[in-house]
């Protein structure tokens, strides 16, 4: 078996032997695409990710390729496949560290054993000699795939400092690697506190809750009570903490007809009526529970329903190099989640452009959606409704999110945010901002927008059967109240209900948020049947 070392740096061994790996740092960079996508990749989009038009792309990938398959390809079995369009690395045929780690990570009866190796390997630097600074699509996928690592190596420590009958100097260990990783994760802060308390070290307890406590004040977020009793370690315990960093979910991957891995999730007690949350901009089922803008709302939505949520493809932890963003790809990614969750009927939640989605699935499937909850919806993208100023406007916007998308200076960001919210609070905006960054790269957020530009379900509407509840801030400025009220006049029997808010995306804190959930549950009790 064919081994490969993704942490650190890059090495292939068979049978525990190094085989030497090419010194173009481009090849090694491909090789590490290749096998941590796990999907086929275009020939076009790897010449795009990794090489300039003058440098002959298609040779130079031609060549990289070929000192590739001298590696793979040993033992006489064909791992690197590749044909006229597109490249794969056949995994199944290799023992891959990343995959590893997130099998363990996601495994809850996983050793202790097992838990403290994969944390080990996953704490050096994930492909540390693949950098290549001047490709900022390759660098934003690195990044993404880093930040996924520390995730999984959160979930590790998290666990191990949280175990039953671990010694306190163990417990205090991992507690603080769970901390380094999580600096304002509310249960890390807790338990990293609790820890030396446990050891006897009060001054040491005081110390780090009064940095702790200043770290939270910094970031904008209410700090833990860290003056209570330290916790029992106990599972009951344990379970208490880490729900309150965030709810417990089981994340699942599927693949779709071209490929793309979609990541979706199911919150709250599977024996709860289901609820399906269409994707929209834009999402990540880890980072979601940390937002100060939807946590709260998801949250609530998650103690009554069994809540599935998904992320769109190109952004999360769905594949972000994909072949096609599209209306049409939104939809049957949809279908294929649906599908994967094993529901027969359920009502569809859709905000903003997630509503169009869910209007052109439920006039698909008519027998499958129980209700539509529509929210800051609209039919049809600017493309078909925009004159020549407003073209011009939002194309300039588009030309501003490539160049602006992935700069650590967050002023584009910050405008683009704030026409979605104009009265968040400013560490909600930040966080905002640098969720956006996170979630997405700029080439796909540029993609995002012209695929909803192009967005045009008005002749679907008529064909809703659903019971319909459509909601609409009365402010919003991104999409004015009276496409939510022509939504609805359009779609038959549908109900209309306005909120005293100016944001398309609410706010976890405002008042409208909770007459949200309000008119949601009112809804869906009242029509059931």
């Amino acid at each position: 078996m064919i081994a490969i070392q993704s942490f650190g740096t890059l090495q292939v061994s068979s049978g525990g032997e190094p085989l030497a790996l090419p010194g173009s740092r481009k090849t090694r960079a491909l090789l590490g695409y290749l096998v941590l996508s796990n999907v086929p990749q275009r020939r076009d989009r790897l010449c795009e990710l990794f090489w300039e038009i003058p440098d002959d792309p298609r040779g130079a990938l031609r060549w990289s390729l070929s000192k590739l398959r001298a590696v793979l390809n040993a033992e006489g079995r064909m791992r690197l496949l590749a044909d006229r369009e597109r490249v794969q690395v056949d995994t199944s045929q290799l023992a891959v560290d990343f995959f590893e780690l997130r099998d363990c990570a996601a495994d809850d009866s996983a050793a202790p054993e097992s838990l403290v190796r994969n944390w080990e390997r996953a704490s050096q630097s994930l492909l540390s000699d693949c950098d290549l600074p001047n490709h900022a699509d390759f660098s934003a996928w690195l990044e993404q795939q880093r930040r996924e690592a520390t995730r999984l190596r959160i979930r590790l420590s998290r666990r191990l400092a949280m175990a039953p009958g671990l010694s306190a100097e163990d417990a205090e260990k991992w507690a603080q690697r769970w901390l380094l990783d999580a600096p304002t994760d509310p249960g890390a802060a807790l338990r990293a506190v609790a820890a030396k308390r446990r050891l006897g070290r009060e001054q040491d307890a005081l110390a780090l809750a009064r940095d702790l406590d200043r770290t939270f004040r910094e970031a904008g977020l209410t700090s833990p009570d860290f003056t209570a009793p330290a916790p029992a370690i106990s599972p009951t315990a344990s379970d208490e903490v880490e729900e309150a960093a965030a709810p417990r979910q089981t994340i699942h991957f599927v693949q779709t007809g071209d490929r793309t891995s979609l990541a979706w999730a199911g919150v709250g007690a599977a024996s709860n009526p289901p609820l399906v949350k269409a994707a929209n901009w834009l999402s990540h089922l880890e980072l979601d529970w940390e937002a100060p803008i939807w946590s709260p709302m998801f949250r609530d939505l998650a103690r009554t329903f069994h809540f599935i949520r998904y992320d769109g493809r190109g952004c999360g932890l769905s594949n972000w190099d994909v072949p096609q963003i599209s209306f049409e790809t939104f939809v049957s990614d949809l279908e294929i989640v649906a599908d994967a969750a094993g529901l027969e009927r359920f009502p569809l939640l859709g905000i903003s452009q997630g509503a169009s989605v869910s209007i052109e699935y439920a006039a698909r499937h008519p027998r499958r959606v129980s209700h539509l909850i529509l929210f800051g919806g609209y039919a049809a993208g600017w493309r078909h409704t925009a004159n020549a100023d407003e073209t011009r406007e939002r194309e300039a916007i588009m030309v501003l999110t490539r160049a602006g998308w992935g700069r650590a200076d967050p002023s584009y960001r910050n405008l683009f945010s704030r026409t979605f919210m104009p009265d968040v609070k400013l560490e909600e905006l930040r966080w905002f901002d640098e969720f956006q960054r996170r979630t997405t790269s700029p080439m796909n957020a540029v993609r995002f927008l012209e695929a909803f530009s192009r967005i045009d379900v008005r002749e679907r509407l008529k064909q809703v059967e659903a019971p319909t509840l459509v909601i609409h801030s009365r402010g919003d400025l991104r999409i004015p109240m009276s496409i939510g009220i022509e939504l609805a006049a359009r779609i038959p029997n549908a109900e209309f209900v306005g909120l005293e808010s100016n944001n398309h995306l609410l706010l976890g804190g405002e008042p409208a948020s909770g007459e949200f959930l309000h008119v949601v549950r009112e809804f869906l009790s009242r029509t059931a049947g």
